[in-house]
């Protein structure tokens, strides 16, 4: 039906937590362009409308016409080798979660002295969820290593003081755009950019929303990592720290300026070097 269109179609849809995978996979293989679109921004456009009903019919319109009003908006379905790659990366932290939330349970046991035998089921369970994050973090070494592109881009991030292979595992998974987008738009897509609340004379504060979630959690846990071994990171948190600024502030700004490296990096193809000056 969708063929018989008279001109070139373009299909968008809400991202639905994986369940418009198939339609995506579908209508991208039969040669219909196909782009992914965030619900947050479809809902938003619908309350710029003032539109407050929602319906399959309503919802369909505004789709629609977002998509009229934003034609440069969405994302295009990865290929075959990039959508292996983010299904072991998100199984990976799903894993991690488990492994964070049992260690938690443990360490609230231990307090009420649980008998020997909760002990041994509690080491049997973490054994289980070391062995299956070894696995797959080998998955992800392999599947990087048999691409070529995916490979010299990993090379390159991880030239990166701060960078490991976890973290360029993940920018590469979840941020394709990385390297052919500006540094602002870089740090607002892993959610690091910093959102203004201005009022005429009042300054509000700065706050850190949007973009994807999932990046700014690794970028968080590289940069103490980059703190300590990044000669361009560890004085900026230096003179951060200096000003009083909160710790969690300090790792923001961190993380922000890595990720703004590491999309320089990637559009310049070449390995990390501190410059003069910096």
């Amino acid at each position: 039906m969708i063929r018989q269109l008279p001109g070139p179609v373009k299909v968008g849809f809400e991202a639905t937590g994986g369940h418009e995978w198939l339609l995506w996979t579908e209508l991208t293989d039969g040669g219909i362009n196909a782009v992914q679109l965030p619900p947050a921004h479809i809902k938003a456009f619908a309350l710029s409308r003032g539109t407050l009903a929602k319906t399959d019919r309503i919802d369909a319109e505004l789709i629609a016409r977002f998509m009229a009003f934003r034609p440069e908006a969405g994302r295009e379905l990865p290929d075959e080798n990039l959508r292996i790659l983010r299904t072991l990366t998100t199984r990976r932290g799903q894993l991690v979660d488990m492994r964070k939330r049992l260690k938690a349970q443990i360490s609230v046991r231990s307090k009420q002295g649980v008998s020997a035998d909760f002990e041994i089921l509690n080491n049997e369970l973490q054994a289980v969820l070391d062995a299956q994050i070894d696995d797959i973090e080998r998955r992800i070494e392999d599947v990087i290593a048999q691409v070529e592109t995916l490979a010299d881009k990993a090379e390159l991030l991880r030239s990166i003081p701060g960078i490991g292979p976890i973290s360029a595992a993940m920018l590469i998974a979840e941020l394709p755009e990385l390297g052919r987008m500006t540094s602002g738009e870089a740090a607002a897509m892993t959610s690091l950019a910093t959102v203004p609340h201005d009022i005429g004379a009042m300054r509000g504060r700065r706050s850190i929303a949007g973009g994807r979630r999932s990046l700014r959690h690794v970028l968080f846990q590289a940069s103490p990592v980059a703190t300590c071994h990044n000669p361009v990171l560890k004085p900026l948190a230096r003179r951060l720290k200096k000003r009083g600024k909160p710790h969690k502030l300090v790792i923001i700004a961190t993380a922000r300026r890595l990720v703004k490296i590491a999309n320089t990096i990637i559009k310049t193809r070449s390995d990390w070097q501190l410059q003069p000056g910096e």
